[in-house]
């Protein structure tokens, strides 16, 4: 291969793997990992299966990487909380995100509930090792925050674990939401509320103000 072909080559390989992961979440979230097949992946990707094997040498493997590319998404959002910073802008930034994401992406969030609700047989060591660790590491900066009286002394975990839920709350339950709001699909005005509204609740629960 050329030089001059080699970021061609590149983007292709990039832009064959997201269309690939964009169609296994859709049929992961609709048929569960034992109702999927590789070929249903490749026929929604319309892509050959031989392609998607490529790139995935197994339905495990591909399940394994959704996961991670929905874990990676959200965990990177705090990469550089500090605890130099101001709780009311950090933590405002988080649960605006994470609404973003679910609203984006609400496959995403269904198949990481549905893989919880399992006993989430394809996370445990995640679960206890990174995930566990991430908590640690962010909880110890809010508890930093509280110590120096920046915001209400709240629990750090239990912090996170209602910033998680509420937010996934309105990709995880949309068919409930949007039936008893009589709409088809968030629009722009749905999301600037439910941001608003989380913010205000979650951070006047903690002492601080919305910014």
């Amino acid at each position: 291969m050329s030089k001059e072909n080699a970021p061609r080559e590149g983007k292709i390989r990039q832009q064959n793997r997201k269309v690939i992961l964009e169609a296994a979440e859709q049929s992961f979230v609709l048929n569960g990992f034992k109702g999927t097949s590789m070929q249903a992946i490749a026929d929604a990707a319309k892509l050959p299966k031989a392609n998607v094997l490529y790139y995935f040498r197994s339905k495990k493997d591909l399940y394994t990487a959704v996961l991670e590319e929905i874990i990676t998404r959200w965990d990177e959002i705090l990469d550089d909380m500090s605890e130099g910073d101001d709780p009311a802008v950090v933590l405002g930034m988080y649960i605006k995100a994470k609404v973003d994401l679910a609203i984006q992406f609400p496959d995403a969030s269904k198949i990481f509930a549905l893989e919880i609700i399992q006993g989430a047989p394809n996370l445990q060591d995640h679960l206890r090792n990174n995930l566990r660790q991430w908590v640690k590491d962010k909880t110890k900066i809010i508890q930093t925050w509280i110590d120096q009286g920046k915001m209400s002394p709240v629990d750090p975990e239990h912090l996170i674990f209602m910033i998680w839920s509420t937010t996934q709350h309105y990709a995880d339950f949309d068919t409930q939401i949007l039936t008893v709001t009589n709409k088809q699909e968030y629009d722009a005005e749905d999301v600037a509320r439910i941001k608003t509204f989380l913010c205000q609740v979650i951070l006047g629960g903690c002492g601080l103000s919305y910014p």
